[in-house]
């Protein structure tokens, strides 16, 4: 298991520079991640940046918080990918969630994917630490009826990321008709892994030259 073929190098602090943008579009390429995940602002620069490589460009929308509407996420999703974007990771509507307004987090899941279809995929973030289990299984549910391909644990910005027991529920529900993106709070090889072995296809983090610096000292 090759870990760094799993990761999408992660620059989301709202003080980013564009110097540090383009030095984590540098790593990317440098390390072999699959994409570098930025804010819009950033998509196009990231784009032009990592042109020519085969590492993508993955925009967040709706983030963090997921409480923007559905006509702004799809806005969103649309301008990333006129700005280059191949993948995007929106934030569900959490509360709509809790309210069980199901109808409203299917709908504005697939307003996003149809908008951006044949151009980018979508991945839909949780929030799990803001979940009971169930509301996790039924988002996963919503999440895969409504065209994404995959489902996230987290923003990174919660009170929690990751863990390998929401990692292994989510891909038990998605099953072969979705993917699992683990993020937040992966720093090293052995979580990244875990996060892997537990059923993940990808991996969020900041951390991916330090992890894939630790893979080169193990092999």
């Amino acid at each position: 298991m090759k870990i760094t073929e799993y990761i999408d190098h992660t620059l989301l602090k709202p003080d980013a520079t564009e110097a540090q943008i383009k030095q984590v579009c540098n790593e990317a390429k440098r390390y072999g991640f699959v994409s570098v995940c930025v804010n819009p602002y950033y998509a196009r620069l990231v784009s032009e940046e990592l042109r020519g490589s085969s590492v993508k460009t993955c925009v967040v929308v709706g983030f963090p918080l997921g409480a923007s509407t559905k006509e702004t996420k799809v806005f969103e999703a649309q301008n990333a990918v006129q700005n280059g974007a191949q993948e995007v990771d929106m934030v569900m509507n959490i509360g709509a969630l809790k309210d069980k307004k199901y109808d409203v987090v299917r709908e504005e899941i697939q307003a996003v994917a149809d908008a951006v279809k044949g151009k980018a995929i979508v991945k839909v973030i949780l929030e799990c630490c803001l979940l009971t289990r169930d509301e996790k299984i039924k988002a996963c549910e919503l999440a895969i009826q409504a065209g994404a391909a995959f489902v996230k644990t987290s923003t990174g910005f919660g009170k929690g990321g990751a863990t390998v027991e929401d990692v292994e529920l989510m891909k038990s529900v998605v099953g072969s008709k979705g993917e699992v993106k683990a993020s937040g709070g992966i720093r090293d090889a052995k979580t990244a892994a875990a996060m892997l072995r537990a059923g993940a296809s990808r991996i969020g983090t900041s951390a991916g030259v330090n992890i894939a610096e630790e893979c080169i000292k193990i092999r």
